[in-house]
């Protein structure tokens, strides 16, 4: 098999060093010779498509890229071809947004080559993590399309093509003041408000509507958004997923699928509503299995100017008697509760659990980023979390009555008023098996239906900027 790289001579460790080779600066120890594959993994999304290829040794590698056709060429040292490297071909979903195929094949004695086919232009990314939690070393190809996806374009087209969409004169809660349409978010992606309706696939809950809020009336014509709208953007953040299966509870359940389940409940209801009039949208940080870095979910939400920001969790701890849903606020300080501090430790893990790209991160933006939090941020985060932790008190049990606070890195966001909602225990085997209904996952998703719209109620948003 040939594809992008020269035949490989035998070279000397000068040699490899010369060409680029990752390890060797590691010392002798690190080559891979004789490393065995424990698990091959591909995780396809919008965002990137992940292959990764775990071992029990760092694997030496040397990689090109090539533009046309696209597609990324990856010579593994010290190692063979074996069944755990083939089965890499098959597990590329055909509907994976970035990977057109991967073909697999030993190039030179102890050098295995992989050749990543690609959907589109992209901009690669190949690095080494080193073990943790469950894992040994990994070894990962992050697939960035070189043209990204606007998050908020999509949302601003979706409205545009809702069949559910208001029309002028129709019935409507009393109206908030609401300032900043929607029309002008259009003009800036240059998209046209009087084109045609299509339908969306946006599904309407199941049984009778939340109380407190107000579903969008359907119309017989097809309808438009109105010039008049305020788009009224809810970030949701189902935790972990992909690398990071988050807690994981004593029959096995998984945090990161009930969470993930829970927050498309939860974006039916949104968008099925609207507010003093007003079309609600709610945006998922994650919409499948596949890992976002911490930083990336807050600046997912700012992106989109999200008008709020609701990470849902899983709960778990050492004890499984622990039960109780919690909300969570970010703290300026120390945190309310050691709890609460060790919670946030916990949460802030996820990045080396579901695997960073520590080289291509710019540490003094990230740190701007996330230390940019403000008075008036945790204050109406606190808000929200009271509201929150009221609705769903009124479903299931808390942990504590009262809105704790610790440093939670994915609440940093300075100018979203930002939660992280603790389900319940998982931990717990009771409160795993409630987790793992539809009726507990429909009952949650109501309950922070309902303590959203009360927020709003009291909070309306305020005018969005019009730099996006």
């Amino acid at each position: 098999m040939s594809d992008a790289l020269p035949p490989h001579p035998q070279r000397t460790r000068r040699q490899l060093l010369q060409a680029g080779s990752l390890v060797l600066l590691l010392g002798a120890q690190q080559i891979a010779r004789g490393a065995t594959i424990l698990a091959v993994r591909v995780w396809p999304a919008p965002d990137y498509s992940r292959v990764t290829i775990e071992s029990d040794r760092q694997l030496v590698t040397r990689q090109t890229f090539v533009p046309t056709p696209p597609r990324l060429a990856v010579d593994i040292e010290g190692i063979d071809l074996n069944p755990s490297l083939r089965e890499l071909v098959v597990k590329v979903q055909p509907d994976d947004p970035n990977i057109a195929g991967i073909r697999v094949g030993q190039n030179a004695p102890g050098v295995v080559r992989l050749v990543v086919d690609l959907k589109q232009a992209a901009r690669p990314q190949v690095f080494t993590l080193q073990p943790v939690a469950a894992y040994q070393h990994r070894l990962v190809f992050d697939l960035y399309p070189a043209d990204p996806p606007d998050p908020l374009e999509a949302l601003i087209a979706e409205r545009l093509s809702d069949p559910m969409a208001a029309p002028p004169g129709s019935a409507k809660a009393p109206d908030l003041p609401l300032p900043d349409p929607l029309g002008d978010l259009i003009a800036q992606h240059g998209l046209k408000a009087d084109a045609p309706a299509a339908p969306s696939g946006n599904s309407v809950p199941k049984g009778a509507p939340t109380p407190g809020f107000t579903p969008a009336p359907p119309s017989r014509a097809r309808a438009t958004a109105r010039a008049t709208d305020r788009l009224i953007i809810v970030a949701l953040d189902p935790g972990h997923g992909g690398e990071d299966p988050g807690a994981i509870g004593p029959g096995g359940t998984r945090e990161k699928d009930v969470v993930l389940k829970v927050a498309h409940q939860l974006r039916e209801r949104i968008n099925a509503s609207q507010v003093g009039g007003n079309p609600m949208r709610a945006f998922l940080t994650r919409d499948g299995d596949y890992f976002v870095p911490l930083g990336t979910r807050v600046a997912k939400a700012r992106r989109v100017q999200a008008d709020l920001f609701v990470s849902i969790h899983a709960d778990a701890f050492t004890n499984p008697d622990a039960r109780g849903a919690s909300v969570f606020a970010l703290s300026q300080g120390g945190a309310s509760s050691s709890a609460a501090r060790w919670l946030a430790n916990k949460e802030n893990e996820a990045d080396l659990i579901g695997g960073v790209n520590v080289g291509t991160q710019d540490r003094h933006v990230q740190r701007a980023l996330l230390d940019m939090s403000t008075t008036a941020q945790i204050n109406d985060s606190l808000k929200l979390g009271g509201v929150l932790l009221g609705e769903i008190g009124g479903m299931a049990r808390l942990h504590k009555p009262r809105v704790e606070q610790a440093g939670f890195a994915v609440l940093k966001a300075p100018d979203i008023p930002s939660v992280l909602v603790e389900t319940a225990f998982i931990s717990n085997p009771e409160e795993e098996a409630k987790l793992r209904t539809a009726a507990y996952q429909e009952q949650l998703a109501d309950a922070l239906m309902r303590g959203i719209v009360r927020y709003f109620a009291k909070n309306p948003p305020l005018a969005r900027s019009r730099s996006v």
